[in-house]
């Protein structure tokens, strides 16, 4: 009989315990698990880069683009011009993306409280220590949210010139 897998069963069984959850909790908004990741995530790190998305969720670019033109067919996203590659495009929300994003993220809090009034520090702290083993075990690093964010603001922040005299 094979040894069970002590890290990868467990997290790949709380992945799918929080997709079954997102499908309730989004039940009637119209959006199913994906796209309220996407709503959310736009919500804190707009305007942000497709490529970006691709990255973080792990989308192949066909999917990024089916799900991103059914958000923007629905009015909640938009996509403009990227100032910084001109062969790309940003992501923002529109109001009636904010106003989903935000009702999505009233409920994603919720269970982020929930799961964390079960755990201690210590539990806590031993589950980011497993996380940080993954990511040196697969040599994976997954740049995305306020470490992406910060990286958009130094590359658009107003360059010096040096004049040669």
């Amino acid at each position: 009989m094979p040894r069970p897998l002590r890290c990868l069963s467990p997290i790949h069984k709380a992945s799918r315990q929080i997709g079954i959850w997102f499908e309730r909790e989004l039940a009637g908004t119209g959006l199913v698990p994906q796209e309220g990741h996407l709503l959310t995530y736009l919500r804190s790190y707009a305007p942000c880069p497709i490529g970006e998305l691709v990255t973080v969720f792990g989308l192949r670019g066909s999917t990024a683009t089916s799900v991103l033109d059914r958000l923007e067919e629905r009015g909640l996203v938009a996509r403009r011009d990227n100032p910084d590659d001109r062969r790309s495009f940003l992501l923002e929300l529109t109001a009636e993306g904010r106003r989903l994003a935000d009702h999505v993220q009233v409920f994603v809090e919720k269970l982020e409280a929930a799961i964390r009034r079960r755990v201690s520090q210590g539990e806590e702290d031993g589950f980011k220590a497993v996380m940080n083993a993954i990511a040196g075990a697969t040599n994976v690093t997954i740049a995305g949210g306020q470490a992406a964010a910060k990286a958009r603001r130094t590359l658009s922040a107003p360059r010096s010139r040096s004049r040669k005299r």
